[in-house]
């Protein structure tokens, strides 16, 4: 734990992300001494069953009850088995299965016990990672940006750039990397885009039995259904001033805007609002950013892909093109963030989540060493 807390020295943090589109737990190793990339290890992923799937489905928006146990069973058997197959590891971030999301209301829930899994792994956890960012009045999301200031500042950039993550929510960071840390004034603005992948991914589910659109396939066969599309960007959300963030369900009614549609046409719509959310995001930022790097499921959807080239004012393209993981980042975010709550450092502030002053949110928790014994 020492090595863990000892500030500025590098260590080997595993990150750990299950996100709203319930496909599957995302783990990578981080090298970092919570400030600085220092490099990147392995990676692995663990996918959720359709049973899995259906059992964490039936938990969504449930703030307690008999679905949760059930569902948590899943989340850490998936978790204990995939992390165990990472060795050399100083310290674990796990962020759970987010099933509810409220702030204003209720907080918000992510499913996991980091105690146990701390015992399961002989290995320090940091996880709640939200919950201190709601209480001091912040929305508790989005977490990665204080991570993407770092992968601004690791490929060099110079000139303002944006993140965009399309998970099952879509979320934006807009990073001016010319700032000294994640929590200057005007380092960073982050908040949710919308619905991204979640919409099209239930619809493609209930109409064909298919977890996804894979590559856009269907909708790249279908037409938008403008009425529809208007009738999405008329939502109050849009014209908020960030910070704002969504839970995965709040905008279930967008299936119900594209019922009468054909499949083909369905899906376009539903990848149409993604895209025309985006649009409407990058109105808050502070300045147009000089691209914008995109990271996560939606990336690989090049009908989605190339609504917001049409869309956007600057270049669209994978983090990959920078040399990143589209597929890892969130995982390796939350490696980050573990090491910066070791190490007491802040992970959210009034310009990512709109908490009244920096805070470092989560909880770290130390193994049983006795379950080491024989």
């Amino acid at each position: 734990m020492e090595r863990v807390k000892d500030k500025g020295t590098v260590i080997r943090a595993l990150g750990a992300m299950s996100g709203t589109s319930l496909d599957g737990v995302d783990a990578a190793v981080l090298e970092t001494d919570g400030v600085s990339i220092s490099g990147f290890g392995p990676s692995g992923y663990r996918t959720y069953d359709a049973a899995e799937q259906d059992v964490l489905r039936a938990a969504l928006g449930q703030w307690a009850g008999p679905t949760l146990e059930p569902a948590l069973e899943v989340v850490m058997s998936a978790h204990v088995g995939l992390l165990s197959d990472f060795e050399d590891i100083d310290l674990v971030g796990f962020h759970g299965q987010t099933v509810a999301h409220a702030p204003r209301l209720q907080g918000t829930l992510q499913l996991g016990d980091g105690a146990a899994l701390a015992d399961a792994l002989q290995t320090p956890v940091v996880w709640d990672f939200r919950s201190a960012d709601v209480e001091l009045g912040g929305e508790g999301a989005p977490l990665a940006p204080f991570f993407h200031f770092a992968c601004a500042k690791w490929i060099g950039a110079e000139v303002p750039v944006a993140f965009l993550n399309l998970g099952g929510v879509g979320n934006i960071t807009w990073v001016d990397p010319t700032r000294d840390a994640p929590e200057e004034n005007g380092a960073l603005l982050a908040f949710d885009t919308g619905p991204a992948n979640a919409p099209l991914n239930d619809l493609m589910l209930s109409r064909l039995g298919q977890p996804y659109d894979k590559d856009g396939a269907l909708a790249s066969s279908g037409t938008v259904e403008e009425g529809a599309l208007e009738l999405f960007l008329a939502e109050p959300f849009f014209a908020r001033m960030p910070p704002k963030s969504l839970d995965r369900n709040d905008f279930a009614e967008m299936v119900g805007l594209v019922r009468e549609l054909s499949d083909p046409d369905a899906a376009a719509t539903l990848t149409a609002m993604c895209a025309a959310g985006v649009a409407e995001a990058m109105q808050h930022c502070p300045s147009p950013p000089t691209s914008v790097l995109v990271t996560g499921g939606g990336r690989q959807n090049p009908v989605l892909m190339k609504m917001l080239e049409v869309s956007l004012d600057c270049p669209v393209k994978p983090v990959e093109a920078v040399g990143l993981d589209g597929d890892m980042l969130e995982a390796q975010a939350f490696a980050y963030l573990a090491v910066r709550v070791a190490r007491g450092m802040p992970t959210s502030c009034p310009g990512t989540t709109g908490v009244r002053a920096a805070v470092g949110g989560g909880t770290l928790s130390a193994p049983n060493r006795v379950l080491s014994l024989p």
